[in-house]
C-alpha cells in the first residue's frame, strides 16, 4: 500500500461560484486560478499523484501550458485514475477537508462524493468530504480564499 497526501489553495476573486469536488458551489465570489481552482480536486490529485511517487499536479498540468487554461479539474483527476491503473494501483480511500468559512461545504458533500468515486473507479463509500473553519484566523477565516487537504490510501490492484 502507499499513501499521500495533498493541499491546494486559491484567493477568491470576482465570480459567482467556486468549483468544489466537481460540483459548481453558489457563492459571492470566484477563485483565482488557470483551471477551474477546484481546491478538493487539486489536493485530491496531488494526494494520488504524491502516493504514486510521480510529483505534483504542476508537473503534469502545468499552469504554464495554455491548454489548462480554465479546464475542469476532473479531466485532471480521470487522467490520474489511468495512472493508478498503470501503476498497479487502485484507491483504498481518500480523506478530504475543505477549510473555509464560506461556502457551505455539507450541503454538496455527498454529490462530491458521488462525482469523485465515479471518477475514479471506486465506491462512494471510499471516499470522505468533509469541512472545517479556522474560526475567523488567518487568509481563509478572513474569506479571503478557500484551502482543501487531502490523504489517501493506494491498494495493489
Amino acid at each position: 500500500m502507499r499513501i499521500g497526501q495533498g493541499f491546494d489553495v486559491h484567493a477568491f476573486g470576482e465570480g459567482d461560484h467556486v468549483m468544489l469536488g466537481g460540483i459548481r458551489v453558489p457563492h459571492t465570489q470566484g477563485v483565482l486560478a488557470h483551471s477551474d481552482g477546484d481546491v478538493v480536486l487539486h489536493a485530491l490529485c496531488d494526494a494520488l499523484l504524491g502516493a504514486l511517487a510521480l510529483g505534483d499536479i504542476g508537473k503534469h498540468f502545468p499552469p504554464s501550458d495554455e491548454q489548462w487554461r480554465g479546464a475542469n479539474s476532473r479531466t485532471f483527476v480521470r487522467a490520474i485514475a489511468g495512472m493508478l491503473l498503470e501503476h498497479g494501483y487502485e484507491l483504498g480511500n481518500a480523506d478530504v477537508t475543505v477549510v473555509c468559512e464560506a461556502p457551505k461545504v455539507g450541503p454538496h458533500a455527498q454529490a462530491m462524493r458521488a462525482i469523485i468515486a465515479d471518477d475514479l473507479g471506486v465506491g462512494i463509500n471510499r471516499i470522505s468530504i468533509k469541512a472545517t473553519t479556522t474560526e475567523t484566523l488567518g487568509f481563509a477565516g478572513r474569506r479571503e480564499g478557500i484551502a482543501a487537504l487531502a490523504v489517501v490510501l493506494l491498494v495493489r490492484a
